[in-house]
């Protein structure tokens, strides 16, 4: 592949097979991750627009020669329409993974879509494939689209994400993200399909995108310090949570969501706990929040837990502290606006 300057071309995503761009993707990322800094900027590479490429499950893994790198696409990422197409698939799979590299910057004017319909109807309550199709595809869960694990210095935005079989994005174990101007899009029923979901970070930044899926537009789970939300346009809705499922001891702490809407969502400002876990969830505010037909606008389940988990009645749960709600204004789809459910 030649580059100029830190630049890697296009040339060699052009040539890619019909079928599987898979290889072509790795063999871009061996050279891009393993080049060296240069003067005149990072190494990027160019995922051409006016192109749809087709790609298996991929881990990009770090860490990179350089000081950071550069992945911007113009093009268009599809996963395989149907689970036939499928050729690897593991237990805790992603779709594309990036995985320890620091300074990364994705972003772009394309789409990233994951084509995840046929996962819908086909995953049981905990996201596995049916037994009739795990003889043929082992124990598959539902895929997130696009994991960044141990990624530090994050930089986001621009692209559009589509129609992921589970979470859009995950972010987990990653300090100092960046997300911006994203747009996330899958219906509104589809399960599980979470816009955002962050883990076990810190300094987290999230402003000026629209997310409306089949679940969270942003979920806020465990190990998760100094989370700053902004400008979000979300249906349906976002969720501090889940927190203390099967008894777990999680924290989360210092996070602040302003300036943003909620659009027919299920819930708007809403923090979830289950019943039975430990830790804590405090220091959080929601600001200046517009609500449109909202049908839980403000709402704390302390101690939470859904029908599919069969939990014993348990009087101790997360505490859940320093919670502010301030400058409200909107409607709600319910008589009952506000529901704290807390001790």
């Amino acid at each position: 592949m030649a580059k100029e300057h830190s630049t890697f071309s296009s040339t060699v995503l052009l040539e890619m097979e019909k079928t599987d761009d898979s290889k072509a993707f790795l063999k871009a990322w061996g050279e891009l991750c393993g080049a060296a800094d240069e003067p005149n900027g990072v190494p990027t590479v160019v995922i051409p627009e006016m192109k749809a490429f087709l790609l298996q499950p991929i881990k990009f893994r770090g860490p990179c020669n350089s000081n950071g790198v550069h992945v911007q696409i113009m093009g268009k990422l599809v996963a395989p329409k149907m689970l036939d197409g499928w050729t690897e698939c593991e237990s805790d799979s992603d779709w594309l993974q990036f995985k320890d590299v620091g300074n990364l910057v994705v972003d772009g004017s394309g789409e990233i879509d994951s084509q995840g319909s046929s996962w819908w109807t086909t995953t049981n309550q905990y996201d596995r494939l049916s037994p009739k199709l795990m003889m043929n595809k082992q124990n598959c869960k539902a895929p997130d689209a696009l994991h960044f694990h141990g990624c530090d210095n994050l930089k986001l935005s621009g692209l559009t994400h589509l129609n992921s079989a589970r979470a859009h994005i995950a972010i987990s174990g990653c300090n100092n993200v960046y997300v911006s101007h994203l747009t996330i899009t899958a219906p509104e029923d589809s399960p599980n399909t979470d816009g955002i979901d962050i883990s076990n970070s810190r300094n987290v930044f999230i402003q000026n995108s629209a997310i409306g899926t089949g679940d969270d537009c942003i979920a806020i789970n465990g190990g998760c310090y100094d989370l700053n939300i902004a400008n979000i346009a979300c249906g349906p809705g976002s969720c501090v949570g889940s927190l203390g499922a099967n008894g777990a001891l999680e924290t989360v702490q210092n996070v602040y969501v302003r300036d943003s809407s909620f659009s027919g969502t299920t819930n708007g400002a809403r923090i979830k706990t289950w019943q039975g876990g430990s830790g804590y969830a405090k220091n959080i505010t929601f600001e200046k929040i517009t609500l449109d037909a909202a049908k839980n606008p403000i709402i704390i389940d302390q101690f939470y837990c859904n029908n599919d988990h069969n939990c014993k009645s348990q009087a101790s749960a997360l505490f859940v502290e320093d919670v502010k709600y301030i400058d409200f204004e909107g409607t709600s789809a319910n008589e009952e606006a506000i529901k704290l459910d807390c001790d």
